[in-house]
Order: structure tokens, then C-alpha cells, then sequence
């Protein structure tokens, strides 16, 4: 793995937000295993303990129920912190659209606490997830930092503002943030269930339980698929990135292209299984396609994704027939 050769100054503590939930459990493990301090900050809303609860017997692992939209709980979090790697958020399209003064309250404001917190603790990198999303109806592939076109959903919007602020506070206050953008990521811990669960963890739950999943649309949508794994890498890389990288957003993915109708039968396949799908209609807010350029994040960061959609899935499918077998 491409981020094992990152480091930090012996005895560094790194606050991971939202670090109970998919990305985060998987970043907080990652920095523990290399050697360093992790505190944990989630309340829980989205995150599952069970994510985390491996990691609960290590010394150098702190664990916070707190909420991103109490700032005192923010300033008490940051204290004494070197990286933060702000994850909280709520996420998914649909549910911004039905929600959205929710997501303006813990996206936007949630993420200013946090940021604010980071400045006046002298927080070294204040690292934090955009998203994607922010290209809106830009049809240009693949999508490339600054040239993002209208927003499609609240939760774009919200991710947007993020980055909006992110620029403020390097210019304004010398804050070293940076902004990564997620494009379609997957994996391990990535949560199967609910009405917004993410299409490939739904995919192999109901195939496995020998349902019918749906496809919303015809299917030909295409996404940057992207393994946990380089979420991970990309997220280092910017804790350790220079101060001349600061104070704008890159894109983190695994820069391909794939169909969700291939995706599915990619899934059959490794599976065994030849379930067709049903399809139902697009969903509100959605990007039709979806292909980061990545040259950007490689020249400033270093990043060099080190798995591809084919290796990813496989190990993401292993994971899931594990998972299912035992819950």
C-alpha cells in the first residue's frame, strides 16, 4: 500500500471526525498501525462502534461521543491535536434533497466549528473530506479542479461551501487546509444497509440474500469507483503535504470509469450468481458520469492511487462474504 511510507513526527495525534463511520474507522486503524496517537470524534448519528471497537484497547486511542455542531466540544477535541481529518458529515443525495436544512447545519456549520477549533489550537493540517458532487451538471470528463459546473443537490452545495471556507481560512487565518474531493468511494465498514446505503455494498447484500437489487436509471452511469484504500493514501498525503499546497481541494479517486451495469455483473460474476436487475428511474440530484483527473492531487500531494476498480472490488467482495457469514 502506497501510504505505508508516509510519516509523522514520533508521537503526533491525529482527530479523526466521523471516525466511526466507513472511511473514518478505516483512516483512524491505518494511523494507529503506523505508530501514532488517534483520537476519535463521531456521535454516532451515521457511525457504527462496532467500526471502531478493535481499536478500543489501544493506549493511543481515544474515543469521543461529541457532536461537530458544539463547538466547545470541538475546541476540547482539537486541543493539543496535530491533523485533523475532518470526516463528519451526513452524506447521500436523496437524503440532502429531503433534509436540507439538516445538512446545512452539520456539512457547513459542523465543518466551521471544526475548522475554527483547528485555528485557534494551532492545528499543523486540517485535512477534510468534499466530495465529487461539487462538479454538479459539468459534462466534461474527466473532472478537473476548477471547472465545476452548477450544483445539483443540498449536499453538493454543502460540500462546495466547505471548500469555499477551506480557501478563507488559509488566505484570512494561515490555516493549512485541504479539501478531498471523494469520488465513489468503497470497501471494508462500508455500511450495507438502509434506504441510502451505497450501491455496491447493497448490490452484494441483496445478491447474496438472493434478491433482485435495483438500478436507478438505465444503468450506462458511469463513476470513479474508489477503493478505500487510496482514500486512506490521499488523506495522508495531504496531512503531510507543504504549506504551498494549502488552501484549495483535490481530487481523490482512483481515476477510471466504470458502468454500473458492469459493475453489477462484475459483482454476479465474482458471486456466482446470474440475478438481473430491475431498474427504476434515475434519482434526483445524481451526476450522470463521473472520472477524476488526479494529475493535480499527484503533483502537490504525491498521491499515487495503488489499487485499480478490479483489484478494489475483489477485496471488497472477500470482505462482505466474511461480513454476512458472521452477521
Amino acid at each position: 500500500m502506497s501510504f505505508e511510507n508516509i510519516t509523522f513526527p514520533e508521537g503526533s495525534t491525529f482527530l479523526v471526525t466521523g471516525g466511526a463511520g466507513f472511511i473514518g474507522s478505516n483512516i483512524a486503524e491505518a494511523v494507529l498501525n503506523k505508530g501514532y496517537n488517534v483520537r476519535v470524534f463521531d456521535n454516532l448519528s451515521t457511525g457504527h462502534i462496532e467500526n471502531i471497537q478493535p481499536l478500543m484497547d489501544n493506549p493511543r486511542f481515544t474515543f469521543l461521543k461529541e457532536d461537530i455542531r458544539d463547538l466547545d466540544a470541538c475546541m476540547k477535541a482539537t486541543k493539543d491535536v496535530d491533523y485533523v481529518i475532518n470526516l463528519a458529515a451526513w452524506g447521500s443525495v436523496p437524503r440532502s434533497i429531503e433534509m436540507p436544512l439538516l445538512y446545512e447545519e452539520i456539512n457547513i456549520r459542523g465543518t466551521l466549528n471544526m475548522m475554527e477549533a483547528s485555528r485557534q489550537n494551532g492545528v499543523k493540517r486540517f485535512v477534510y473530506a468534499s466530495s465529487s458532487s461539487v462538479y454538479g451538471d459539468s459534462t466534461e470528463l474527466p473532472k478537473r479542479e476548477g471547472k465545476e459546473g452548477n450544483v445539483l443537490s443540498p449536499y453538493a452545495l454543502t460540500k462546495r461551501c466547505d471548500e469555499e471556507y477551506g480557501k478563507l481560512y488559509k488566505k484570512l487565518y494561515g490555516l493549512n487546509t485541504y479539501g478531498c474531493r471523494f469520488f465513489n468511494v468503497f470497501g471494508r465498514h462500508q455500511d450495507p444497509n438502509g434506504a441510502y446505503a451505497a450501491v455496491i455494498p447493497k448490490f452484494i447484500k441483496q445478491l447474496l440474500a438472493g434478491e433482485r437489487p435495483t438500478i436507478n436509471g438505465d444503468g450506462r452511469q458511469s463513476r470513479d469507483f474508489t477503493y478505500v484504500d487510496n482514500v486512506i493514501e490521499g488523506c495522508l498525503r495531504a496531512c503531510a503535504a507543504s504549506e504551498e499546497a494549502a488552501g484549495t481541494a483535490y481530487n481523490i479517486g482512483a481515476g477510471g470509469r466504470e458502468y454500473l451495469i458492469d459493475v453489477y455483473h462484475d459483482i454476479c460474476e465474482a458471486l456466482g450468481t446470474d440475478i438481473e436487475p430491475i431498474y427504476g428511474p434515475p434519482r434526483a440530484g445524481d451526476i450522470r458520469d463521473s472520472n477524476a483527473d488526479i494529475s493535480k492531487a499527484r503533483k502537490n500531494l504525491g498521491y499515487d492511487p495503488s489499487y485499480d476498480f478490479a483489484a478494489g472490488i475483489k477485496l471488497a467482495i472477500d470482505w462482505y462474504k466474511d461480513y454476512f457469514a458472521h452477521n
